[in-house]
C-alpha cells in the first residue's frame, strides 16, 4: 500500500454515534478502501502517537439518490473503528 499514512487515513468521522463510541475510548475514520487493519494501524500510531489496540472495519455502500428525473449514486467507502490503550487520547477529536 502506500508509504504515506496520510493516504490511508482520508478524514475521521465526527457523528453523535461516534461522539458516544469516544467514551469507551473508540476513534472512527474514513480510510482507504485498499487498506488493511494492520495498515490502518500503524497509520493511526504514526500520525497520533498513540497505542492501537483493536481495530474494526467496515465496507459501506453509497446510497442511490435522486433529483428529479435523474438517478445518481454516493460513492462507496470504508470505515474503520480504532479502539485505542487505557489512558490514551488523541487531541483532534475533543472539543469538537
Amino acid at each position: 500500500m502506500a508509504a504515506n499514512p496520510r493516504d490511508i487515513i482520508i478524514r475521521p468521522v465526527i457523528t453523535e454515534k461516534s461522539s458516544s463510541l469516544m467514551q469507551d475510548n473508540k476513534y472512527t475514520f474514513i480510510v482507504s478502501p485498499k487498506a488493511n487493519k494492520v495498515e490502518i494501524r500503524q497509520a493511526i500510531e504514526q500520525i497520533f502517537k498513540v497505542k492501537v489496540l483493536d481495530v474494526n472495519t467496515i465496507r459501506v455502500r453509497g446510497k442511490v439518490k435522486r433529483l428529479g428525473r435523474t438517478q445518481g449514486k454516493r460513492p462507496d467507502y470504508k470505515k474503520a473503528i480504532v479502539k485505542l490503550a487505557p489512558g490514551e487520547r488523541i487531541e483532534f477529536f475533543e472539543g469538537v
